[in-house]
């Protein structure tokens, strides 16, 4: 037996702290709910789970956005529907003032509330905001630029000459368009209905031709596909079987090569997901008596009010496909929603087994580290006692 080095206690207060500790583990796992409270506790484990909580966290966020846009399509579909009422008025007028039986005050009296009815689209499209944004005045609209000159370095923007659309399927990049020869005529009518359009030269429109223009300089033909070129109003619309569409409003006498550039880009790009790259873009066209074709709208006499019949018809139809375009988008995000809805139940359950402690098994844990932290603290305490036996070797 010896007095100055108490083995015995020494074992016991390292076997005494090694229980404490695990005490201390376990009881912080059970105060935090976490199985990695730290690092230390599983260095790998907590990389993943900081990860994949970083996924969960921008779908969260992405899942907002998504229903943001839902919004943003209800609002202009809201306001489009409303000005597809309208129309539908206007195209009740315009079977009424075609009757041979109204006089031309009737007919006046009529193409007044028509009058006021174009103000209000015009109104309404300007009008129609989310979040401080006009959404249907093209802002959100692919972007392309018309340019007059015999070569594209060298032309110069016109502000006659416009590109107000182009469909989806025509590729970015810059077009040619040679052998346009318009005359333009814009008047007053009878009734005050300010009125402009542009007219084919000598069937012109047979000679138009559209090329693209290659990075090298050289051009290769495009929309070769039986390319009609039309007009309505003063908007020129050239177009081909396969959906390629361009519409480019002139507003003077044109015998000039013109140059479009076409962006593809413009429309309102939402994040619909956690990563780079993974967004909608939302096209909402630009809705005005332009590009509905109404802009010379007058049932003032018998010939204009059964063109206007025909006007309207086109007008209404451009809305139908405008608002058929939003309800898909609408769809598609609702989907889209729902997925991320889905997305983040899954991940959320891979980051809970990780990260999340089994409190029943570490409750059971805790119980058996107690239990050992009071029996070393009883061992230590009989240890220390173990030098004063020696007392009785002295007596």
């Amino acid at each position: 037996m010896k007095v100055n080095y108490n083995v015995s206690a020494m074992i016991a207060n390292n076997a005494l702290q090694r229980n404490d500790t695990l005490l201390s583990e376990s009881l912080e796992r059970l105060s935090s709910g976490l199985k990695i409270a730290n690092a230390k506790d599983n260095p790998s484990g907590l990389a993943m789970s900081r990860r994949m909580n970083s996924q969960i966290e921008g779908l969260g966020v992405a899942g907002d956005t998504s229903n943001d846009a839902i919004s943003i399509v209800q609002v202009a579909d809201g306001s489009l529907s409303e000005i597809q009422e309208i129309l539908q008025r206007m195209n009740q007028l315009a079977v009424q003032a075609s009757n041979g039986t109204l006089t031309d005050a009737d007919r006046e009296t009529i193409q007044e509330e028509v009058t006021l009815l174009k103000e209000e689209i015009v109104r309404m499209a300007e009008t129609t905001q989310f979040n401080g944004q006009s959404i249907l005045d093209g802002t959100f609209d692919l972007k392309g630029y018309a340019t007059i000159g015999d070569s594209f370095s060298g032309s110069k923007t016109d502000a006659n000459v416009k590109v107000i659309n182009y469909s989806d399927v025509v590729e970015a990049g810059v077009y040619k368009i040679t052998g346009i020869d318009v005359s333009y005529m814009h008047l007053t009518g009878t009734t005050g209905v300010d009125k402009q359009g542009i007219f084919f030269e000598n069937g012109s429109d047979k000679a138009i031709k559209i090329e693209r223009v290659n990075a090298d300089g050289t051009t290769s033909s495009y929309m070769n596909n039986g390319m009609i070129a039309s007009i309505n109003e003063d908007v020129l619309t050239l177009s081909d079987s396969t959906g390629k569409k361009i519409d480019i409003q002139i507003d003077r006498a044109l015998s000039d090569t013109v140059f479009v550039d076409l962006t593809a880009s413009g429309a309102m790009t939402m994040q619909v997901g956690a990563n780079e790259g993974q967004t909608l873009d939302i096209r909402i066209p630009r809705v005005n008596l332009t590009t509905l074709g109404i802009y010379n709208l007058d049932m003032a006499n018998p010939e204009g009010a059964l063109e206007a019949i025909e006007d309207v018809k086109g007008a209404l139809a451009n809305i139908s496909s405008i608002r058929s375009r939003l309800g898909s988008y609408q769809n598609r995000l609702e989907h889209t929603s729902s997925s991320i809805d889905i997305t983040v139940e899954n991940m959320t359950a891979a980051y809970s087994r990780i990260m999340d402690v089994d409190m029943a098994e570490e409750m059971t844990v805790y119980s058996t580290q107690q239990v050992l932290s009071q029996a070393g603290t009883s061992m230590m305490a009989q240890a220390n006692e173990r030098p004063s036996q020696v007392l009785q070797l002295l007596q």
